[in-house]
């Protein structure tokens, strides 16, 4: 998809985008073998050959971090099929005063947990993101990054898809929990508790059971990211225009 893709480039809107698709550009390579486009301004046509020569080469080194600040945050998304196998879900739970006490990393594969007063540490999270490409999450802008930057000091630079942004504009609205329902994502009954109270059993009582079910829940909040993050995958692939429609001549050229 990222192939496919353009507004990565300066100054290239959706509506720009949509253009070159309309003139059967539907990719890199088909851009740059055009002696003319529509709508672009010959020496910004050269601008953007160098900057899709550029990307074409982060690619091949698997540099994914090449469109961070260049892609927009809502369109990180397209990312996902070329690095699918670098990416990584990442959830946090907190107690009742806000402060994180779990944090789990995982790709489609294995899951590792991290709990406040065992293992909980910046150096262990860190060495486990720098195995990543890309972080997912649901309402990490707001919500997950914010806290580890400001309860662990830890910085988050590589691409990041939020996929809370991405369910809204889609029309699948509320938090994770009514996003799973709608989606018809199921997870165990057990597992629908409250983390809060769960930590607060743990350190009332001593027994490690509630533990073990805060992290179970930890890691069916994650496994759900999982399946939300390929319906939105595919239904934000299915809102792009179709190709092949006419040129739009009224494009203002880019000087």
């Amino acid at each position: 998809m990222i192939k496919e893709s353009f507004v990565f480039l300066e100054k290239c809107s959706s509506r720009r985008e949509n253009s070159f698709r309309k003139q059967g550009i539907t990719d890199w390579q088909e851009f740059l073998k055009r002696e003319k486009v529509v709508g672009i301004a010959a020496a910004k046509k050269e601008f953007y050959n160098r900057r899709i020569k550029e990307a074409q080469q982060a690619l091949s080194e698997d540099n994914a971090a090449y469109f961070v600040g260049k892609l927009p945050a809502k369109e990180m998304w397209r990312l996902y099929p070329y690095f699918k196998e670098d990416c990584c879900f990442l959830d946090i739970e907190t107690d009742s005063y806000g402060r994180i006490i779990v944090v789990g990393i995982s790709n489609y594969y294995n899951t590792n947990t991290f709990v406040r007063g065992f293992n909980l540490e910046k150096n262990l999270l860190e060495k486990e993101l720098r195995k990543y490409k890309i972080i997912i999450t649901f309402n990490g802008s707001s919500f997950d990054l914010p806290k580890l930057k400001k309860q662990l000091g830890l910085e988050v630079n590589m691409p990041h898809i939020d996929l809370k942004p991405l369910c809204v504009n889609l029309g699948l609205k509320g938090g994770l929990k009514e996003v799973e329902r709608i989606l018809n994502l199921k997870r165990p009954a057990h597992l629908y508790g409250n983390p809060v109270e769960l930590w607060k059993a743990f350190h009332a009582s001593g027994d490690r059971e509630y533990l073990e079910l805060l992290v179970d829940y930890n890691k069916e909040d994650i496994e759900n990211l999982k399946g939300i993050m390929n319906v939105v995958y595919k239904k934000m692939r299915e809102k792009l225009p179709e190709v092949g429609r006419g040129v739009e001549q009224s494009e203002t050229p880019l000087e």
